[in-house]
């Protein structure tokens, strides 16, 4: 399907809108922005253009026909329509994301990233499952501060680990089960997981937190998640997914060789071209214990996108990135203008009365069942959806926001735990498909896991994800939060 087909269906499916009968409880308004919105999520997923690019048209349409009406008062200090087209990019969650890609290249710039997965597989590389298990404690060690699963697994940990395979003849056209079949699939589990640990961890992650506060009837204030209330809450499942990962891959899909002597002594060699720790690593390892320090134990003081922009101003001053490094790094200011759009996108979905009106035509056929009830079936309606989903933060986008309005629109619905089940099954959901999340196209193009194994291995850990984590969701989350 070449450009032009692919925005002529988003532009017919968004005119098809405009000229279906409005239902009632809708206003006329409300089903021009619904067509632009659908046209928006679907050419987010045939991207007939860059998305930053679609979003800001979406945006800018929605704005200059005057489709959103206007809250009360005007917190951007803007007048009009335009207010609301611009007013994502005054939300502190899309600088949180920008500033998070920039810690990313500060890893990077260093080589702080390199060291770290080299030491842990000269450490723990001589045995497949050690192997296994340094491969995703140098996902784990970034997770953190690197909110793009892409940058930081396919990015950081795939160019050191696609260089072992090939040291013991596992090719993917020859020997791919010796090893390199077991270190690409732990690769990109480990990734879905720790993609969900932290709220650091997935940019939409916070794109759904934000989306929370939006939900109709919803005191922002009160539904707030922190960075701590997050680790809490993801905590247990976390570590139990995370330590399975590896053990469970080696039982159902073993290496056929299990000892590698001349991995560690690699890793080693790497190391000594790489040379002693520099100060620039010394420094890019203090800034992210800094920003760490202050997520945990500073959330009185400062929300967590001021801590990200100390940071990042303290990396500018110590020349650990330079102010160039931040304004030519074209995918951090691409993703500030695509999330800041889609914010933009979600709330008007509740200024135009669209997800009261949905929310409460949901409410109604769940009305009878229990609140437990309807929060689990919420929860595997919005996993199991990503299937039909080539990005998470499309599907962010399109599924949340009807899902919380629904709950709100449920009496007694806790929105806070709704939303925070709801955000963090993002990162798991990853796996489901060869296209579920950034890193699986390259760990599926590699070719030494077959594509029928790939498929039949993201349902199988895609369901054991789910089941693990909604044990923990439906029982742990009401307490750590």
């Amino acid at each position: 399907m070449n450009r032009l087909t692919k925005a002529i269906i988003c532009v017919a499916v968004a005119a098809l809108m405009w000229v279906l009968p409005v239902p009632d409880g809708l206003t006329p308004n409300a089903m021009c922005y619904l067509g632009i919105f659908l046209g928006v999520i679907l050419a987010l997923i045939l991207e007939p253009l860059p998305n930053s690019a679609v979003g800001l048209i979406g945006c800018t349409l929605a704005g200059a026909l005057q489709l959103v009406p206007l809250p009360n008062g005007n917190p951007a200090g803007l007048g009009g329509s335009l207010g609301w087209a611009l007013s994502g990019f005054v939300d502190s969650t899309v600088w949180l994301i920008f500033v998070a890609y920039m810690f990313a290249m500060g890893y990077e710039k260093t080589g702080l990233g390199k060291r770290i997965a080299l030491q842990l597989i000269k450490k723990l590389g001589g045995k497949a499952l050690g192997l296994g298990f340094a491969t995703a404690l140098a996902d784990l060690c970034l997770a953190p501060f690197i909110p793009s699963n892409t940058a930081r697994s396919a990015g950081s940990v795939y160019p050191v680990v696609k260089n072992i395979p090939p040291m013991y003849g596992s090719l993917p056209e020859s020997e791919p089960r010796k090893i390199g079949a077991y270190l690409m699939w732990i690769c990109i589990a480990t990734t879905s997981v720790t993609s969900s640990m932290f709220f650091t961890g997935l940019a939409p992650n916070l794109l759904a937190l934000s989306l929370i506060g939006k939900a109709p009837g919803v005191d922002a204030a009160k539904v707030a998640i922190t960075w701590m209330d997050w680790f809490w809450c993801m905590l247990p499942a976390g570590v139990i997914l995370f330590i399975l990962v590896p053990i469970l891959t080696y039982v159902i899909y073993p290496p056929t060789q299990k000892v590698f002597s001349e991995t560690p002594k690699w890793a080693a060699g790497e190391l000594e071209k790489l040379g002693p720790v520099t100060f620039k690593e010394w420094q890019m390892a203090l800034m992210a214990l800094i920003a760490l320090v202050l997520w945990i134990f500073g959330a009185k003081l400062f929300n967590a996108t001021m801590v990200a922009l100390i940071v990042l101003c303290l990396m500018v001053i110590l020349d650990v990135i330079s102010w160039d490094d931040v304004t030519s790094n074209k995918s951090a200011w691409n993703t500030l203008t695509w999330f800041a759009t889609l914010v933009a996108m979600a709330s008007g979905l509740a200024r135009v009365g669209f997800l009261k009106w949905l929310g409460a035509i949901f409410a109604g056929y769940l009305s009878g069942y229990g609140i437990f009830v309807i929060m689990f079936g919420l929860l595997a309606f919005f996993y199991f959806s990503h299937y039909f989903f080539a990005s998470l933060t499309a599907h962010t986008t399109a599924i949340m926001p009807v899902l919380l309005a629904t709950g709100a629109a449920v009496p007694g619905m806790d929105m806070r735990l709704l939303g925070m089940m709801l955000a963090g099954s993002l990162g798991i959901m990853g796996i489901l498909t060869p296209y579920g999340t950034g890193p699986s196209p390259v760990y599926y193009n590699t070719g030494y896991i077959e594509k029928k194994t790939f498929w039949a291995f993201g349902s199988i850990y895609g369901f054991i994800f789910f089941a693990v984590y909604a044990v923990f969701a439906m029982f742990w989350f009401p307490r750590a939060l």
